[in-house]
């Protein structure tokens, strides 16, 4: 799977998510602008030695990347309806995050309403931080798929 972060903010949500990308074999596209230099010390820092294990793509348009792919997607976002379990997933799929601070452009929803989906959550909490929304997110499209590449 490919996880798509839309303009992330802060480097070291980035950094854990790089971490997560490679014990699961899932490649990161980083949609800019980005809140941080690649090269950021904390980057670096919160993906320790995981970045070279890990394809890293800068893709400057997501919905030209969307609109051109024949892989299927899903938005994340906490004011979806649907919930990430009621999903499908399949091996290549492009996992979308939005924003630490601004989310996911409501441009995308109007376009793909029926791509988005929530992670539950109890009531009047704004939101989950951005890693651990990802980590939920891509192990369950993993389990879905049988844990494949698992070693």
């Amino acid at each position: 799977m490919k996880i798509v972060l839309y303009q992330p903010c802060i480097p070291q949500n980035t950094g854990n998510i790089v971490r997560t990308c490679a014990v699961t074999g899932n490649d990161l596209v980083l949609i800019p602008p980005l809140g941080f230099s690649i090269s950021d010390r904390w980057l670096k820092r919160s993906g320790l030695d995981y970045w070279e294990g890990v394809n890293v793509e800068l893709i400057e348009n997501l919905e030209e990347l969307l609109e051109n792919s024949c892989h299927s997607f899903t938005f994340f976002s906490s004011k979806a309806t649907r919930l990430h379990t009621e999903v499908n997933y399949q091996a290549n799929d492009y996992l979308i995050f939005g924003s630490e601070t601004k989310g996911l452009p409501p441009a995308f929803f109007q376009k793909w309403p029926e791509r988005f989906v929530r992670i539950p959550m109890i009531e009047g909490v704004r939101c989950l931080n951005l890693a651990t929304s990802v980590g939920i997110a891509v192990y369950e499209a993993w389990r879905q798929n049988h844990f494949e590449g698992k070693s």
